[in-house]
């Protein structure tokens, strides 16, 4: 049974990640990704979209798929429905990040184990801005 990492791992994660990529992340200012992206931004980390019918998102240049962006990425943030989360994995593993991160109401423990049976941390179900809150002492915005 997958349990996320403990709030002193997650902490950690958060604390040393500097670029975040973000696996649907949508052009649209309405939809919770886009929310998620934009507070990322503010608190100083790289956010990466990953969209294949986007071009730039939050003046971000957008990338078709995980393996065409060109440098290092610590966290792979899947906006993405928990069906489509064993092939993120899969695609998220071959850049070798920090964690996977699925978020809020996303999750498949297949997945999880094949993240973290190749050293990979694994968090799903939650909210990386609401965790980011809660851990880092940001003001809920």
């Amino acid at each position: 049974m997958f349990k996320n990492p403990d709030d002193r791992e997650i902490r950690s994660i958060l604390e040393k990640s500097k670029n975040i990529a973000v696996v649907g992340l949508s052009g649209n200012s309405e939809r919770d990704s886009y929310r998620v992206a934009e507070y990322l931004i503010k608190q100083g980390y790289s956010v990466i979209p990953v969209n294949p019918s986007e071009d730039r998102i939050l003046g971000q240049k957008a990338y078709k798929d995980l393996a065409s962006i060109p440098y290092r990425i610590d966290i792979v943030n899947v906006f993405r429905r928990s069906d489509h989360l064993p092939g993120v994995v899969e695609e998220a593993l071959g850049v070798k990040p920090v964690c996977i991160w699925a978020q809020l109401g996303v999750a498949d423990e297949g997945a999880a184990a094949a993240a973290i049976g190749r050293g990979v941390a694994m968090v799903m179900d939650l909210c990386i801005k609401v965790e980011h809150q809660r851990l880092l002492g940001e003001p809920l915005a």
